[in-house]
């Protein structure tokens, strides 16, 4: 793993007077009760949902205006202290961890939904408010926002942006990158920036692309225009068991390939759906080695035709039971599940690690497979869940942190999935990022050349790397370190990747 700079490795002397001068020049930017520096106001800040680590940050500054962040971002450059932008907290690859010797500035005050223009089909958010508000806001005028992260009731827009979230309809209405017009914010200079436009295109070269999955290595989101899509007249959801896992896998690219769409396609094995029923009692097939949760939303007529066609398709594919919601709130109750799988693993173990690679969707059972033999090499279980319908793997590795032979171990577990996933064609993250916890994964899938045109785009932002440091993309150096580390331990299970 790769980590900003620990506080065992700065004297204490040299931090309390780094934060001395740096406290200082912050007081004249926010008022007294948005700056946090003592030890007790500071632990809350020191790791996002990836809790295995830990940093306590410097200094947390809670500003409450545009003007404000603009001026915390000037002080900041003017000493040359890093800065990590954060929103609620909820991102699982460390991408909100502080640095030791930096500052977390917290966009929590801004969860202002500034307006909702329902014929222009838009929402003009500020970067604290929670995704779910946005819909909630936006209902009554028959519209909603699309992408929905299992973790929608507190992430906010600001973070949704930093690593392109999904969530379980993002087959069918797209990941945030398609459903954002525009992203308002400051450079690490603290000079106003802009990305996209209201209107059809913007002039210049399009970088909103670019800021949306930068993980805060780029700019400081403030402000986010979203596009908001009406509420279908109707949605159901059909529940698909499966005897074995492989022609569940096999089912979800049959159901792509018959030119379907559903508006979800997910899917859970046995262990997940075990764990979800016990904690929200979603009527799941605890038989089934593996099921698969697909909706279909629209007119009456639509949603009629293709329930029928999906029905047909899975039976066709070995689906051994198939069972419709009957209405609302059977259907919510089967997604209720689903959003649930998180908290659900959390109440059978100490702690977990999500993992997020993606794989071609053909390849959706010999990952599971290979997960599966993994559980046996690393001593440790794994209960998985997926975005079926675009191959990203959520599998949960339990583990106690408490043991750090365990945490070695789940480690080691995360990174083989990841190194598998490339090996098959895949990614090392789909929607969570890559924070601090794929730095190493990072390595096996890009060369140093690619690292270093990555390095390039930052460089542009942000010259002296002081936005996120120490994260998303990894140095010469340490691929060359962990590439040696695994020729030593013989853990080159894909030797044809790694290009250290």
């Amino acid at each position: 793993m790769n980590a900003p700079a620990s506080t065992a490795q700065v004297s204490q002397m040299q931090r309390a007077a780094r934060q001395a001068e740096v406290v200082s020049a912050l007081q004249k930017t926010v008022p007294a009760h948005a700056l946090l520096w003592q030890a007790e106001d500071t632990v809350p800040y020191e790791c996002d949902g990836l809790t295995a680590y830990r940093e306590r940050p410097l200094v947390v500054v809670l500003p409450e205006t545009e003007d404000q962040v603009a001026a915390v971002l000037k002080a900041c450059h003017a000493l040359q202290v890093p800065v990590v932008a954060r929103g609620a907290g909820t991102g699982l690859s460390g991408g909100a961890m502080p640095n030791a010797m930096g500052v977390t500035l917290s966009l929590a005050k801004f969860n202002r939904i500034i307006r909702i223009d329902p014929r222009s089909r838009t929402a003009v958010v500020q970067a604290g408010v929670r995704n779910l508000a946005i819909s909630e806001a936006a209902a009554p005028h028959g519209l909603y926002y699309a992408p929905d992260p299992s973790s929608q009731i507190a992430c906010t827009i600001g973070g949704n942006v930093a690593e392109n979230s999904g969530g379980v309809h993002c087959l069918k209405y797209g990941l945030t990158v398609h459903n954002v017009l525009q992203v308002r914010g400051f450079t690490v200079e603290g000079e106003p920036v802009s990305f996209g436009s209201t209107a059809l295109d913007s002039p210049g070269i399009d970088l909103l692309p670019l800021i949306i999955g930068s993980e805060g290595m780029l700019a400081v989101t403030t402000e986010v225009t979203v596009k908001l899509v009406p509420k279908p007249q109707l949605a159901r959801c059909i529940m698909a068991s499966f005897a074995d896992v492989r022609k569940a896998g096999d089912a979800v690219a049959a159901v792509i390939a018959a030119g379907i769409i559903p508006a979800g396609l997910e899917m859970m094995d046995k262990p997940m759906t075990a764990a979800v029923e016990d904690f929200v009692h979603a009527g799941y097939d605890l038989d089934a080695a593996a099921i698969l949760l697909c909706e279909s939303d629209g007119t009456p007529e639509e949603v009629e035709e293709e329930i029928g066609r999906m029905s047909e398709v899975l039976r066709a594919a070995g689906a051994i039971a198939i069972t419709v919601s009957r209405d609302e709130a059977q259907r919510l109750r089967f997604w209720s599940g689903r959003k649930n799988a998180f908290p659900a693993s959390g109440r059978i173990s100490p702690d977990y690690m999500c993992m997020d690679s993606t794989i071609p969707r053909k390849r959706l059972a010999d990952i599971l497979e290979a997960i599966a033999d993994m559980e046996v090499k690393y001593g440790l279980r794994c209960l998985n869940v997926f975005h079926a319908g675009d191959g990203n793997l959520h599998p949960l590795i339990l583990f106690d942190a408490n043991d750090a032979d365990q945490l070695h171990r789940c480690e080691q577990f995360g990174a083989d999935i990841l190194e598998t996933s490339v090996a098959m064609g895949g990614t090392v993250t789909g929607e969570h990022g890559v924070g601090v916890e794929k730095l190493n994964s990072m390595c096996v899938q890009f060369s140093a050349e690619e690292n270093e045109q990555m390095f390039a785009v930052k460089r542009a932002f942000d010259a002296h790397g002081l936005l996120n440091p120490g994260k998303v993309i990894p140095t010469l150096q340490r691929c060359a370190e962990y590439g040696r580390m695994l020729v030593r331990g013989g853990k080159l299970a894909h030797p044809d990747l790694p290009r250290f």
